[in-house]
């Protein structure tokens, strides 16, 4: 269809007529129209973005002289650039408006006015969200209109975009749209020199304190009656063979407490495969809200299972199975006990060895403290059994076992459940639920070792299994109940006076104390000004002419606690960070979702592409982008236009985090 126009006669009284002509042709689909020449050629492609969205993508190859009007122009100007899709709101629905290339704006000689317009090439790209996952395909029409000098050619388009399983199935690929989020997010920074350098951290600390603590789970464990008893008789097992063959039980006791350790480590290893598979991966999983309740759930399962609700055990055949191999020769059958030791325990170690994985997940580089962690619980358990092989007179220190081993475990039931509540607390800081605050959080643990103290001191309050019911107290009860006193005396002045007891010695464990019931000057740490967007503590810092300490942190995140509690609580530090910076803190694992037209999809790897649909999405991968590191905690020294004032620093200590703060602050002066 072509029409030329006469330019001697004023083209706007024309305007509703060549519109009315436009249609009436198109209606009646003149045969003369179709012969007329296309200047446009036109190619469609579909991409996933996620399971349920897809981008359709359209592509108009513009013949030279001819250009292809915009979507977006002014009304009574001329036609823009239109898609109708069928069934649209039925089947599938469209997120945000039709996105289209660069355009040209100049002053259009037939129509007398300034219009967008492409020469050359274009590009349009609509996002769409799947309402029937059995859509097989989307179809629809573009009506456009393109011209040259002379003439304008009405045009109707059909397009078709067939779902099939290659497309559902099809890796995430990152579109036009989403390259042009990331350039927003991409800095142009300046002396990248420091990123260089070596991060300053604590992380030899980091895996220590996991590997202490993994021992001393695995040092409860020995204490309960699914292991407890398994010592006295592994031993003389070992003991009668060394009897009968010099040394021969004192190097398979060696070998048991090796195999035990190897198997702890072993577990540990398909963490490592899964942190490879994109960065910070697990750390994504442990602050995921859905599985933090599912945490929640899990440790409430557990601890009813120490109060001898039920019994928790892994399938009676596979200890069967392995037990029978253990009675093989040589070192394969000392192997098959070990494991059959990690099998019939697992009621016992199972709700400590699920603490240990979801603190070490909580903190940096979780695969490798989860694996130190999990050496530390090994070697402890492991301990006992090889120890007394070399002191085979020292075995009767061993106390017998008895009652007291239900008391064991029924205290450990109640520490299940107050580590219950520090799952349900991640998933409230990162959902912003706000129904387990700080002051809520203290309360429910104060009546949880309440309750403790009191089956300790006299059961008769409190029987929580009649098998239970005539358990002698001893010595130790008294310890455990003094210990436990003191603890949650500790929790309630942190309750009533947190100014003088900050209950720093917890840092990471209650909610922050910002997320409190009580309305607070700032949402921040310590009552510092903060920024949570990085473009807006970007202009606070122009404004103030100030360097930006960049703060990557997370809700969930122990270590960003420990130093905000107790390294920013120191008073130079508060006065350095107070006085001279501008603080900005990006949550990488704040859930709220982020609106449908600005997610996007981000380039981890070459294997990994990841959909950003939150707010912690969003700064993990801004993160990921300009320092190529996804742990936390996480600082820089930035100026406003990108220069680095010092490399990056993660947790380590005050005097180390001061003179970072302070040689970045004569870094910046200087670039003054």
């Amino acid at each position: 269809m072509g029409i030329k126009i006469n330019k001697s006669f004023p083209i706007k009284s024309l305007n509703w007529i060549k519109l009315s002509l436009f249609f009436i042709l198109l209606l009646f689909q003149n045969p003369l129209f179709s012969q007329q020449e296309n200047p446009i050629k036109w190619e469609y492609s579909l991409l996933k973005k996620s399971d349920s969205t897809y981008t359709l993508s359209f592509k108009a190859a513009i013949e030279k002289g001819w250009h292809l009007y915009s979507q977006y122009i002014p009304p009574n100007a001329t036609l823009p650039t239109e898609f109708v899709y069928e069934e649209e709101g039925v089947s599938f629905e469209l997120i945000g408006k039709n996105e289209e290339s660069q355009t040209i704006f100049e002053y259009d000689e037939i129509f007398e006015t300034k219009l967008s317009f492409f020469e050359n090439y274009a590009e349009f790209t609509q996002q769409i969200l799947l309402k029937n996952d059995n859509l097989s395909g989307i179809e629809g029409e573009i009506l456009y209109q393109v011209c040259d000098d002379e003439v304008c050619l009405f045009r109707t388009q059909p397009f078709s975009f067939s779902f099939n399983n290659n497309y559902k199935n099809a890796q995430l690929v990152v579109d036009n749209i989403s390259k042009k989020k990331i350039e927003k997010l991409q800095l142009d920074l300046k002396n990248t020199f420091y990123l260089e350098n070596k991060v300053s951290s604590d992380s030899k600390n980091n895996y220590l304190n996991l590997f202490l603590l993994g021992f001393l789970g695995g040092l409860i464990a020995l204490l309960t009656p699914c292991v407890f008893p398994m010592i006295p008789i592994t031993l003389s097992y070992f003991l009668k063979q060394s009897s009968k063959l010099k040394n021969t039980g004192i190097k398979k006791a060696l070998l048991y407490g090796f195999f035990i350790v190897f198997i702890y480590f072993i577990i540990s290893l398909p963490f490592h495969f899964l942190d490879n598979i994109t960065p910070g991966f697990l750390n994504s999983i442990a602050t995921n809200m859905y599985v933090n309740i599912l945490f929640f759930i899990i440790f409430i399962f557990f601890a009813f299972s120490f109060f001898g609700f039920y019994e928790l055990s892994l399938p009676n055949s596979w200890a069967n199975k392995l037990d029978s191999k253990s009675l093989l020769s040589g070192g394969i059958g000392v192997f098959f006990m070990a494991l059959t030791l990690v099998i019939v325990s697992f009621s016992c170690t199972g709700p400590i060895l699920g603490t240990l994985l979801a603190s070490s997940l909580t903190i940096g580089k979780g695969a490798l403290q989860l694996t130190s962690g999990m050496l530390g619980f090994g070697v402890a358990l492991a301990l006992p059994f090889t120890l007394f092989a070399f002191f085979p007179s020292k075995i009767n220190i061993i106390p017998k076992s008895g009652p007291w081993l239900g008391t064991v475990k029924i205290t450990l039931g109640f520490i299940e459940l107050a580590l219950a509540l520090k799952f349900l607390s991640n998933a409230d800081l990162v959902a912003h639920w706000g129904i387990l605050k700080r002051e809520v959080f203290l309360i429910l643990w104060i009546i949880i070792f309440i309750f403790t103290i009191v089956y300790l001191i006299r059961k008769g309050l409190l029987i929580i299994n009649k098998k239970y019911k005539n358990t002698k107290l001893v010595s130790i009860h008294f310890i455990i109940s003094a210990l436990i006193i003191c603890f949650t005396i500790y929790l309630l002045l942190g309750l009533l006076v947190p100014r003088k007891v900050s209950l720093n010695y917890l840092s990471g464990f209650p909610p922050p104390k910002f997320y409190s019931v009580f309305k607070l000057e700032s949402n921040c740490p310590l009552g510092l000004n903060c920024y949570k967007d990085f473009e807006q503590g970007k202009k606070e810092a122009i404004k103030q002419n100030k360097p930006i300490l960049l703060d990557f942190t997370g809700w969930a995140c122990v270590n960003c606690r420990k130093m905000e509690e107790n390294i920013w609580a120191q008073p130079n530090i508060f006065k350095l960070i107070d006085d001279n910076f501008i603080l900005t803190s990006l949550y990488v694992d704040d859930r709220r979702k982020l609106d449908d037209i600005d997610q996007f999809n981000f380039k981890y790897s070459e294997k990994y592409i990841r959909r950003i649909k939150n707010i912690g999405d969003k700064w993990a991968a801004f993160q990921w982008l300009n320092f190529n590191n996804s742990s936390q905690p996480f600082y820089i020294l930035i100026n406003p236009d990108g220069t680095l004032l010092n490399s990056p620093i993660q947790y380590t200590d005050a005097a180390t985090y001061e003179n970072w703060l302070t040689k970045g602050l004569e870094n910046f002066k200087n670039t003054q």
